[in-house]
């Protein structure tokens, strides 16, 4: 009898899809993780272009088109600090393409997987896809990782870390000592520091440093994507950036699995890096924005919350049953143990979304902290 592989069923659908598939119509959503933001104007017109032209009819260089990758490597030298050649670059669908990638060509059987907990719902998932072992580690109590406790979660059997700031769910940006010590662990333990840098340019305290900016050797790989600073989730566009043995390897996947990212999202991808950056700026302000209604709100209430210094997620302490008396009243948010078992006791709000809406589900929340006190 046919049956399914062990690795696939190891997984489960995601925690935030399941909320979010269940939400009804008239629901406020503060549980998916997109901006709510238009494409820009400049962007969405270059991808036209392109169409018109018959740019984008065929297959593209399994890397990606040369003017992204150039673009790419142009954004790393100057909002980052460090060179990428061209070459050395993966244009992939989406971050989470990216993701797979590097666990697919860097992860053997059994092998660990270190990641935050509460972290992403992909990093675990796609460890148990590419046969790897899971091994989560907690955060501090204002939600960042703890390099000492990464050093000291690593064994033998240790083949990749994660590193995740700005960082969802928690919104937590690791300080540039912490990116330092990461970057150094990764060197002398000779194991991988996978740094997600999706969220980067969301961020409201503190500034965002890649660990690969520190990296002595080439033990650092960032995953990157177009998705979030550019309001660009739909298009799927994402990068991978390493060493050129590593940009290798991963290539063997993303060629069986993928072929190329989608042509008109890659030269959408290029327009937004290399123009205008006004919007992301106005995005970024109205995130504050909300963030701080959001924080205000809670603090009244009287739930505990870290404060978020990036991405767009606020993480707060709540009461056993308080996530289902929220859902109940039809305000979507995702329950903190969708992010792993140290999520318990939390919930994770994204205030992706209008502050009307935003000041609509404090009042409910108010409601349904009052019922399970």
């Amino acid at each position: 009898m046919t049956g399914f592989s062990r690795r696939v069923e190891q997984v489960s659908i995601s925690g935030i899809r399941e909320v979010f598939e269940a939400a009804g119509e008239d629901a406020i959503n503060l549980g998916i993780g997109q901006p709510d933001f238009p494409t820009p104007e400049h962007v969405r017109e270059r991808a036209v272009e392109a169409i018109q032209a018959g740019d984008v009819d065929a297959y593209t260089s399994n890397k990606g088109i040369r003017e992204l990758r150039e673009a790419i490597s142009e954004k790393h030298a100057r909002d980052n600090g460090f060179e990428v050649d061209p070459e050395h670059l993966i244009a992939t669908s989406g971050g989470s393409e990216a993701l797979h990638l590097v666990l697919e060509a860097h992860v053997d059987d059994g092998e660990e997987v270190i990641f935050p907990d509460p972290g992403f719902v992909s990093y675990e998932a796609l460890t148990n896809l590419a046969g790897g072992t899971p091994k989560p580690v907690g955060l501090r109590d204002d939600l960042t990782l703890d390099p000492a406790a990464v050093e000291d979660a690593i064994t033998d059997d240790t083949a990749v870390f994660v590193v995740n700031s700005p960082a969802n769910p928690t919104g937590a940006v690791q300080s540039t000592e912490d990116m330092r010590e990461f970057a150094r662990i990764a060197d002398e333990h000779d194991v991988l520091c996978l740094s997600d840098e999706v969220y980067e340019h969301i961020i409201f305290e503190g500034e965002h440093r890649s660990p690969m900016e520190f990296a002595e050797t080439d033990n650092v790989v960032v995953v990157n994507a177009c998705s979030k600073a550019y309001s660009m989730t739909g298009w799927r566009l994402g990068w991978v950036a390493a060493s050129n043995r590593r940009i290798e390897r991963m290539l063997r996947v993303h060629q069986y699995a993928q072929a190329c990212a989608s042509a008109p999202a890659q030269f959408a991808a290029e327009a937004a890096l290399t123009g205008p950056q006004d919007a992301v700026d106005e995005m970024v302000a109205a995130f504050e924005e909300r963030r701080n209604v959001l924080l205000d709100g809670l603090e009244d209430i009287g739930l505990e919350t870290p404060t978020p210094k990036g991405a767009f997620y606020a993480m707060p302490k709540v009461p056993d049953g308080w996530v289902d008396e929220v859902l109940a009243r039809d305000v979507i948010v995702v329950p903190g143990d969708a992010f792993g078992a140290h999520g318990e006791g939390y919930a994770r709000i994204s205030y992706a979304t209008g502050i009307e809406d935003i000041k609509t589900a404090l009042e409910v929340m108010r409601d349904a902290t009052q019922q399970v006190a």
